[in-house]
């Protein structure tokens, strides 16, 4: 699984690919765009940013102070090592990318990551909750006479979720192999969750 830092910094060099930001114009994206970031605090975010600028991959600006404020903003940016790594996280296709914490926000940068390295996302995301799937089934149908109707309730929702989620992964992969028909599409249907070698 993918540490929530990791996440964090993928999404972060994501959206200063759009365009250079202040910290606070930052959270708020991660925040409204990125549900997975909605708790984020700036206990989490500025050492982050400050990884992210000693390792060379995005770089700081001072913004001058607006009329009425005391002190200037800093302004971060992608430099060209930060977009040559971004451009590698996004071809990543393996496991951590299948995962709960992983692929709300992978999603979101779909539009600029190839169209092979989506389908292995979408497969393996779908792969991954067909197994939960069964798990959920086999474990319900042992234990549904010992349940009261509130867990068994909350077990029953737990389970619409994924068949809907399975069910909205289906219509993305068929969407993708009608308009990006490719050797992959054809062959990912074969491929589980396990198989993590790229083509």
């Amino acid at each position: 699984m993918a540490k929530r830092s990791e996440v964090l910094e993928f999404a972060v060099l994501g959206l200063l690919h759009e365009s250079p930001m202040h910290g606070y114009e930052l959270r708020k994206r991660l925040s409204s765009q990125l549900g997975t970031f909605r708790a984020l605090s700036y206990g989490s975010l500025y050492p982050c940013l400050k990884s992210l600028v000693h390792r060379g991959l995005i770089a700081e600006s001072t913004d001058p102070a607006e009329p009425g404020s005391r002190r200037s903003k800093i302004v971060y940016q992608l430099t060209a090592d930060g977009k040559e790594h971004f451009q590698t996280l996004l071809g990543d296709s393996g496991p951590a990318a299948w995962d709960d914490e992983t692929f709300g926000v992978r999603f979101a940068f779909f539009g600029r990551t190839d169209a092979d390295t989506r389908m292995r996302i979408l497969v393996g995301r779908r792969g991954r909750l067909e197994e939960r799937l069964d798990n959920l089934r086999g474990s319900l149908s042992r234990t549904r006479e010992r349940l009261d109707d509130y867990t068994l309730a909350l077990q029953d929702h737990g389970l619409d979720s994924v068949e809907r989620e399975v069910r909205w992964l289906n219509e993305l992969i068929d969407d993708e192999s009608s308009t990006q028909p490719s050797q992959l599409t054809t062959d990912s249907r074969a491929q589980g969750p396990g198989d993590t070698t790229k083509e």
